[in-house]
Formats: C-alpha cells, structure tokens, sequence
C-alpha cells in the first residue's frame, strides 16, 4: 500500500509582506527569532519585518525557525509546527522562494 499526498491543505510560501493574502489560511514561513514576550514569539521576517508567532516551541535567539501555521491576522501566525534551522540560514533565498512561489510558479506550490 502507498501512502498518498495530503494536498487538501496546502500551505502557502510567504514572507510578512504577504502574509495578509492568507489570513485564515494555512501557510509556512521563516522567521530570525528576536525574543519571547510571554509566550508569543517575536521574529524578523526574511522581507525584514515582525511577526508574532503564537504556540512556537522554544529556540534560541538569533536561530531561524520555521513555521507552519495559521495565519491569524497580517503580522501573527498560530503555529502548529515548528523547526529550529539553526543560526545558518540565508534568508534572501527564501525571501526569493515565497516571491516565486506567489508569483510566476505558483500553480507548483498551491
């Protein structure tokens, strides 16, 4: 027996810039995490802004951190899944990623 897919749910590629295009929906993001304030985690999005993360495990500041979740509003994702990347990432790929993934190959990534 072969597993399948779930593709019933995709979850969106964005940076904070697109983020407001998903409310309600579920996406996956990348964030350079800045500090906790009590239990929200505060990060600098991969375009250079704040998100707030909701539910996010614990990692350490400076590390990047992915996140799959919920966006609640245009700067806020309730996550469900999270993964600590470390303190080597390039975020500028990834910046360059979510812009190709909402833009002219979309139909590959929703």
């Amino acid at each position: 027996m072969s597993a399948e897919m779930d593709t019933s749910s995709p979850a969106a590629l964005v940076n904070a810039q697109m983020l407001n295009m998903f409310v309600g929906r579920r996406v996956r993001t990348v964030v350079q995490v800045q500090h906790n304030e009590g239990g929200v985690l505060v990060g600098q999005s991969t375009d250079g802004h704040q998100l707030c993360v909701k539910s996010a495990m614990d990692v350490p500041v400076s590390h990047f951190m992915e996140v799959y979740g919920i966006a609640e509003n245009s700067q806020t994702i309730r996550a469900e899944v999270c993964t600590d990347f470390g303190p080597n990432f390039d975020p500028k790929v990834f910046d360059e990623l979510c812009k190709l993934a909402s833009g002219r190959f979309k139909h590959l990534f929703l």
